[in-house]
């Protein structure tokens, strides 16, 4: 498949083991779950993450916008405190199952011959090939997808069902016998999280229309009812499921260096870092370093 292997790969580390799914394909590496940072003790995480960079090299956290407080809190006082630029915080802007999946594919990644800095910009470029959405009871409380119709659904029936997309552009619109949703353009796998909403919706009607061709379902995530305003929901997230696409996806994309800490990145910001990629190109740019090192002292 021409992909090599990694003999120590990048850890892809979770923050609850709801968010670590089966794994994909024989090559998925299992995910470090990150669990009970909010109510552990400072010197407890910043034990388990030593030991992760000790084991790996550099750690991946892939984890929602909706956790709680202390946990985002926790994992930025530990990535300061042992001041180590080989921790990446990933928070993209996803809804919880979609951080599941996203955090999925980084683990089938994690097992080729790619570097912890392509590797971790590669999730960025990977959320461009997810469909995340949900089928709502209510959009009451729905805040964290700008849909210009929900001032108006609030006066709809009680009762209704709405279904709403939120990436990679948001739509909102009320369950009817036509009601659908803008779908991808290419074949996609779908995976489906039932919260506390019965209907056959999203695996009949909407898996249909997006011409799926494969679906499974998983348990609902610990965030989802916070981040969709509601329990009463039925989560769905559409993503690209084999390896070998995945890794010609992202090694097709030009490598940079980052002019900060000096590791191999795609895109235009290093994950590990913040730092903003340089324009130029990864030979320019090694040509340079390789001549500096070669000037005499002083």
């Amino acid at each position: 498949m021409g992909y090599g292997e990694l003999r120590v790969p990048t850890a892809i580390a979770v923050t609850g083991a709801d968010m670590a799914l089966p794994a994909q394909d024989e090559r998925t590496l299992p995910a470090v779950v990150l669990d009970g940072l909010d109510r552990q003790p400072l010197d407890h995480s910043l034990a388990a993450l030593q030991t992760l960079i000790d084991q790996h090299g550099h750690v991946i956290v892939v984890y929602s916008r909706a956790v709680p407080p202390a946990v985002d809190q926790r994992l930025r006082t530990v990535r300061s405190l042992l001041e180590s630029d080989r921790i990446a915080l990933f928070q993209p802007e996803l809804p919880p199952l979609a951080i599941a999946v996203l955090a999925r594919q980084l683990r089938q990644l994690a097992s080729c011959d790619l570097s912890p800095g392509v590797l971790a910009s590669a999730g960025r470029l990977l959320t461009h090939y997810l469909h995340a959405g949900a089928l709502l009871g209510s959009v009451a409380r729905l805040d964290r997808v700008p849909v210009g119709l929900k001032s108006h659904a609030k006066s709809w029936v009680p009762g209704s069902q709405f279904a709403v997309l939120a990436h990679p552009q948001p739509q909102l619109v009320r369950i009817d016998p036509d009601a659908t949703l803008a779908g991808p353009e290419f074949a996609t796998s779908m995976l489906v999280a039932r919260g506390q909403l019965q209907s056959d919706w999203v695996s009949g009607a909407l898996a249909t229309s997006w011409r799926i061709q494969g679906l499974r379902e998983a348990p609902v995530p610990a965030e989802s009812a916070e981040w969709w305003g509601t329990a009463k929901l039925i989560e769905f997230c559409t993503f690209l499921p084999d390896l070998s696409v995945l890794y010609q996806l992202v090694t097709s994309v030009r490598q940079n260096i980052c002019h900060w800490c000096g590791i191999d990145v795609i895109g235009d910001r290093c994950v590990f870092c913040s730092a903003t990629a340089p324009v130029a190109p990864v030979p320019e740019l090694r040509q340079q370093r390789e001549h500096q090192h070669q000037l005499p002292a002083g």
